[in-house]
């Protein structure tokens, strides 16, 4: 028997074969390294791992590159060619478009996309390809009991709501035909391999048996970090809240730069002094190429990715569902302050230059992140259609995105991309770094030679310091890149400011726990705690630093301003009323309440 549990709930398991369905950035480097690991669970010879792919138009092609030993993903991902040609030579890796290979699997990787529709989310493909394996497994030979685990990012509640009623749809029980599981990945394009081996992973199921049974798995492969067992309603959370602070975090930069800018202040120098006082300095105000880490992060032309743009509203989505108000909440406000990013872009571009109608303008970076041939909700792109409708004349380019990407063809201006650099900037009079790949921060001067007519640099991307563009002639402008510094008083205010915002944001996920809770768990297993949420929330390699939920104090502006998250998050805050018993958080609160109450009567 493949699979059987003893009365201790302990695994005696038969490990021969994986299939992982999705090629993306998830799938890919999840399947090459545990063809990689020669996993041998109960048997001699080590698993075989199968990828499926469907055969659409637009990436029906990455099953032919994985047999031929080739990845499908492009940019820069060191060991990732190596170990897909050297797994496919050994025989342990193989792909395919035929969903039957999955009758005979022992654990199924569920790696497709999701997506935000409206206010929910799209579970167009997922739905699909959930669907699919388990028409599949349903046709199974008796006693097996394969594991599925879904590494798509879940709004909170999937799992015990959609999913397992999809699977019972087709006569497979969770925990009785089947079991199922959420293990919500970290990867990050340009270090998918490093990211998948070295970063700590939540591992979920709705019964701590299968919980332990994809930890088992995982331990092949993730080496260098921690297995977290957790409910999958926690893992669920964690995740979405990992990108949707994340992107808070951004919203709250990009406030304090525009607010910069405008006034000509080096918020680059901002950021360092609030950052080295909280201590969480990072490399990401001098490194283009360094992810950032820190407090305040880095804002640029926009918020692009898969995850970030959508991982908030996912989080909020059945508390929208259920009627709660949005206006209240810092995650959905941090949205609308990121997709205004382009248009401050393109304000700041005429404040440099004077009207950019009639005005030849490159885009040098159309994947939204450096080294990366990521086109996922690129902010270049909403620039590009911005520009045109300003009137300006667009040319893009990128080394790494293909011409044919999918992304850039549904944004209609594939017309206007190229992959010859010489040709994107020929009568570019101002060029507009929008990703800082490795091949533009060394290569201003060999870029403007071939720009004859470029008389200005606006850097969006945090690529250049002006003395490296005005040293060549051009004007510079950049996104934080003013020219005085910030004093005392700016950097006090900025700190404040940024711990009323985390404060507020741990007050939404509080609220957030205690729906979550109320509603969709049906026993003390899948009981969400805040502490929890917390604790497997700092595990995340970019900084998921969530603060103790409490009031929210009004703090003095500065010169009269005071950025919208904050004020968000002291008005919920007044209204706000905490309850000891969830989430583990202390007696304190009482204190907490009793202190806001009398300073809402002093006035």
């Amino acid at each position: 028997m493949p699979l059987s549990f003893a009365p201790d709930g302990s695994a005696r398991w038969s490990l021969r074969k994986i299939v992982v369905i999705g090629p993306g950035i998830v799938g890919t480097p999840m399947a090459a390294l545990l063809a990689h690991a020669r996993i041998t669970e109960g048997t001699r010879a080590p698993a075989q791992v199968v990828v499926v792919q469907r055969a659409s138009l637009t990436s029906g092609w990455k099953v032919e590159a994985i047999n031929a030993g080739r990845s499908p993903i492009g940019g820069v991902e060191p060991e990732l060619d190596a170990i897909i040609r050297d797994t496919v030579k050994a025989g342990l890796l193989s792909a395919t478009h035929d969903y039957g290979t999955l009758r005979d699997a022992d654990v199924v990787l569920v790696c497709v996309q999701t997506d935000k529709k409206g206010w929910g989310p799209d579970y167009g493909p997922l739905l699909d390809a959930l669907h699919a394996t388990a028409r599949e497994l349903a046709r199974r030979e008796p006693g097996q009991l394969p594991l599925v685990i879904i590494e798509s990012t879940l709004a909170p509640s999937s799992m015990s709501t959609i999913v397992r009623d999809l699977f019972a749809e087709h006569g497979l029980h969770d925990g009785v035909d089947v079991l199922l599981a959420n293990s919500p990945n970290r990867v990050m394009p340009g270090r998918l391999v490093q990211r998948v081996a070295e970063s700590d992973k939540l591992v979920a199921g709705t019964d701590p048996r299968t919980t332990a049974l994809v930890a088992r798995l995982y331990r092949h492969v993730v080496r260098g970090g921690t297995l977290h067992q957790c409910s999958s309603l926690t893992a669920e959370i964690v995740k979405t809240l990992e990108n949707a602070y994340r992107d808070v975090r951004i919203a709250f930069a990009a406030e304090l730069v525009r607010w910069c800018d405008e006034r000509d202040i080096d918020f680059f120098s901002l950021r360092d002094a609030v950052n080295a006082r909280m201590e969480q300095a990072d490399a990401a105000s001098w490194d283009g190429g360094a992810v950032p880490s820190g407090a305040l992060l880095v804002p640029m032309i926009g918020v692009g990715g898969h995850c970030l743009p959508k991982d908030g509203v996912l989080l909020w989505w059945r508390r929208r569902e259920a009627g709660h108000d949005p206006r209240s909440s810092l995650i959905l406000q941090a949205r609308r302050i990121n997709d205004a990013a382009p248009q401050v872009a393109i304000d700041m571009m005429e404040r440099q230059v004077g009207p950019l109608r009639g005005r030849h303008v490159a885009l040098l970076g159309v994947a939204y992140r450096f080294d990366s041939e990521d086109t996922r909700n690129s902010p270049t792109l909403a620039l590009a259609r911005r520009l045109e409708a300003r009137g300006a004349i667009v040319t893009m380019h990128d080394p790494h995105v293909h011409e044919r990407d999918q992304n850039l063809v549904r944004s209609g201006m594939a017309e206007s991309f190229t992959r010859k650099l010489a040709s994107a900037v020929a009568e570019a009079e101002v060029l507009v770094f929008c990703s800082a790949h490795a091949s533009y921060r060394d290569s201003l001067a060999d870029i403007l030679a071939d720009a004859p007519s470029a008389e200005a640099v606006f850097d969006g991307a945090n690529v250049f310091r002006r003395e490296d563009a005005e040293s060549l002639g051009v004007s510079y402008a950049g996104i934080g890149r003013g020219r005085t510094e910030p004093g005392q008083d700016l950097i006090s205010f900025a700190l404040d400011a940024f711990r009323a915002m985390e404060r507020g944001l741990a007050n939404e996920l509080l609220a957030t726990v205690r729906f979550l809770n109320e509603h969709y768990t049906a026993d003390e297993y899948n009981r969400a705690t805040l502490e929890e949420v917390r604790l497997l929330a700092g595990t995340c390699v970019t900084g998921c630093a969530i603060a103790e939920p409490g009031p929210v104090y009004q703090i003095a502006g500065y010169d009269g301003w005071v950025p919208s998250l904050v004020r968000i998050a002291v008005r919920a805050g007044r209204r706000r009323r905490f309850s000891d018993r969830i989430g583990g958080v202390p007696q304190l609160l009482g204190r907490w309440l009793r202190e806001d109450s009398a300073e809402t009567a002093a006035g």
